[in-house]
């Protein structure tokens, strides 16, 4: 993992990703990331915190495949919205730290 940014909104990080290449949307194909977790590493994050309602609150990561296909998944990030591909990408996240 390289960078971690803070947006004012989920679109801002988006748009940004989109101007990098990330244009895969990971959320439609998103059982590749949780059955392959070692062929994709984050290569941004970007938070989005609500203003008053924390289940407002969202990540945006922009992923790479080993393949080289760039794109983003986008988690809720309350505690309330577990996802499992979520977990994978903070077990992976995690993982590239310790490097």
């Amino acid at each position: 993992m390289k960078s971690i940014y803070h947006y004012a909104s989920v679109s801002e990080a988006l748009e940004d990703l989109n101007k990098k290449g990330f244009v895969t949307d990971f959320n439609i194909h998103n059982e590749n990331i949780k059955n392959n977790p070692d062929h994709y590493e984050i290569v941004h994050i970007y938070r989005y915190e609500g203003d008053t309602d924390p289940g407002d609150e969202a990540v945006v990561y922009g992923i790479k495949s080993n393949s080289g296909e760039k794109g983003v998944y986008v988690a809720g990030f309350s505690a309330n919205s577990y996802d499992e591909v979520a977990q994978v990408l903070i077990e992976i996240s995690i993982k590239n730290r310790a490097r």
